[in-house]
């Protein structure tokens, strides 16, 4: 029994052989698995603390909505964690189209107004909701997902995902703010020459 005590008091004593956390080191080489690790001498507590989400984003622009991102580029004590988070402003009309995260799930918690959110599976089913403040809810990676406000005052939420770096692509500016021909995308999308073109106007796309 005393040799048992004595193990235990030595593995709760000693420092671990794994490092407890990997502070990004922006001017460092980096790898789909993350940053380069900052010494952690110069590690301080202030790292690990990101004041960013306080903030409103400026939601005047075409979506009347905004991400703030604590995402590892700016909040480097993420790296290598598995977790991240933003803040989600929308204003009266906003939206966040339809999108996917290719590297993380999503939970999006409503703080403030009523949000309608939903995302579709890869069996094309759709599962949409409206939340109200205290709400979650829950998208899982890589589906198609979107957020709008879902009533006449501005609405926020609070966003986690399951990675440092979940990555994004918008479904619209992905087909219409680029330069792919107007002919190649009306074979690929089944819309008329006329409404991509509308649409490459309005995104900044050419061709």
């Amino acid at each position: 029994m005393l040799s048992l005590l004595l193990l235990l008091s030595i593995s709760l004593t000693s420092p671990s052989s794994a490092a407890d956390f990997c502070v990004g080191d922006p001017t460092g080489p980096t790898s789909p698995a993350g940053s380069s690790c900052r010494k952690e001498s110069t590690v301080a507590s202030s790292d690990f603390v990101f004041s960013g989400l306080s903030v409103p984003g400026n939601t005047d622009n075409i979506i009347k909505a905004a991400v703030t991102p604590a995402f590892e580029p700016l909040f480097p004590a993420v790296n290598g964690l598995g977790i991240s988070a933003a803040r989600l402003d929308l204003a009266p009309g906003g939206v966040i189209p339809l999108h996917t995260h290719p590297a993380a799930s999503e939970i999006l918690f409503v703080t403030r107004g009523r949000i309608r959110a939903g995302f579709i599976s890869s069996a094309n089913t759709p599962y949409d909701a409206t939340l109200k403040k205290g709400d979650v809810m829950v998208f899982p990676q890589g589906l198609l997902h979107y957020q709008v406000n879902a009533g006449g005052v501005p609405a926020v939420a609070i966003v986690s995902f399951s990675s440092p770096s979940p990555g994004l692509q918008i479904t619209d500016f992905v087909l219409f703010a680029n330069n792919i021909s107007t002919a190649l995308l009306q074979k690929v999308s089944f819309l008329d020459a006329a409404q991509i073109k509308k649409l490459k106007g309005v995104l900044g796309g050419t061709g």
